[in-house]
């Protein structure tokens, strides 16, 4: 597949787009600053004596509101895109996502009973209420993923189909365990539980966002040191291992690498879909399925993407926020849509 786009250029191109969604995200919002307030604030936030007009105030925003919002949104769009790449390559189909495995639907399984059972329980201490959520959806998302990977393993062996299989099956399930939370739970917790399923990157705060900046350094720096390993992979397994490759490793870690992003993602951000399926396939329209090019312009796309969603959901209502969850479907599924119809074609 002849790529569309020159990669370099592509690149380059992505990373001036993810600067610009930097620069509107911190400067865009219910009280609005101009582009060159936000940029001198920034630049005090940094510690360059700067004075000006308005300057303290743009620090402030940008520095308690802003900026961890800015950053949580960083940090999911490019996790959320990396383990799509991953997936589509273990998988070799475009159209594969993250939630195949079920990692999607188990941290929000986890989440829910954090939400409906912990709403009111008096056994969690103080100190620990504010992380429990995260906790809950993080610990949910690993114990299905694991899981679906031993269902899939046999005999030494891990089979990609079967896991599909487990992870639609155990996906089903955490849906229908979460139905049951919902029609437990009470109006306030119920409003709640609703708002975190279609994700938000309300209320981000420094504290939620360094276990997130943690894991998505990780994830960014291993996946693509498998470029080549995913490249492989795409020949088939059997060709892969004549290479010279471990594909039962290969398999595991990326199951790992998968579950340990979208569950920091989701439990820090809720539910948000589409970023994983739609960033990896069209970036691989543009410049071809090459991982070495793939995956650091979909974590430059993703973080666009998701960045430009949240600007949406703050402005289309203002001063109400759109969830950022809905924003993505409606950009997402008419692109899924779109590749159905294409492919059919």
């Amino acid at each position: 597949m002849k790529p569309v786009v020159h990669p370099r250029l592509l690149l380059v191109a992505l990373a001036l787009l993810l600067l610009l969604a930097v620069w509107l995200s911190l400067a865009l919002g219910p009280v609005s600053l101009p582009l060159s307030e936000t940029l001198r604030g920034g630049l005090r936030l940094l510690g360059v004596p700067l004075a000006g007009e308005g300057l303290e105030r743009a620090e402030l925003i940008i520095g308690q509101i802003r900026l961890p919002r800015t950053l949580l949104g960083l940090a999911v769009g490019a996790v959320l895109a990396l383990t799509g790449v991953s997936m589509q390559g273990l998988f070799r189909n475009p159209l594969a996502d993250p939630g195949l495995v079920g990692v999607s639907s188990g941290a929000a399984l986890g989440a829910a009973f954090a939400i409906v059972l912990g709403a009111n329980s008096t056994a969690v201490p103080p100190a620990f209420a504010p992380y429990l959520l995260s906790i809950s959806a993080f610990a949910g998302g690993l114990l299905v993923t694991s899981m679906v990977f031993r269902l899939g393993r046999r005999d030494g062996q891990t089979s990609v189909a079967t896991m599909l299989l487990a992870g639609l099956a155990l996906t089903a399930l955490s849906g229908a365990v979460i139905g049951l939370l919902t029609y437990l739970a009470d109006d306030a917790t119920l409003r709640s539980l609703t708002f975190w399923n279609l994700g938000s990157l309300n209320g981000a705060s420094y504290a939620r966002l360094w276990p997130l900046l943690l894991v998505a350094t990780a994830v960014a720096l291993w996946l693509p040191r498998r470029a080549r390993a995913l490249n492989a992979l795409l020949l088939g397994e059997s060709e892969a291992r004549h290479l010279g490759f471990e594909v039962e490793r290969l398999k595991r870690e990326l199951v790992l690498c998968t579950a340990l992003g979208v569950g920091a993602a989701v439990a820090a951000a809720g539910m948000i879909g589409f970023i994983g399926l739609v960033v990896p396939h069209l970036v691989r329209l543009l410049v071809g399925p090459d991982h070495r090019i793939l995956l650091p312009a979909s974590l430059l796309a993703g973080a666009s993407l998701l960045l430009f969603s949240d600007l949406l959901a703050r402005l289309l209502l203002a001063p109400a926020e759109l969830p950022i969850g809905i924003v993505t479907a409606l950009l997402g599924a008419p692109f899924f849509l779109y590749l159905l119809l294409r492919g059919r074609g």
